[in-house]
């Protein structure tokens, strides 16, 4: 399976600087592993909508992926209470 790219929004680049360092660590490792396997156990597609998430402790991941050009774009990256409202 080839890997996939990965880009991120300007708004979830921005997210991500934002998050408490350990959990920092721990969901650009996650984002990294994407590349390899774009749809690992545990992640669920939004009802919906085109995208998916994925969870590290109370950090959520949504992302969309692009089958035909082979990148997963990160859309937004936040803790679990505020992830959601505007999406």
């Amino acid at each position: 399976m080839a890997n996939y790219k990965i880009y991120f929004r300007k708004s979830a680049a921005k997210e991500l600087k934002g998050l408490p360092n350990p959990a920092l660590q721990k969901v650009i490792k996650r984002i990294e592993a994407l590349s390899r396997e774009p749809r690992p156990i545990g992640c669920e597609k939004l009802t919906g909508q085109e995208y998916y998430r994925l969870r590290q402790g109370n950090y959520r991941i949504i992302y969309s992926i692009q089958n035909n050009e082979l990148t997963i774009w990160v859309v937004k990256v936040g803790h679990r209470k505020d992830i959601y409202k505007h999406l």
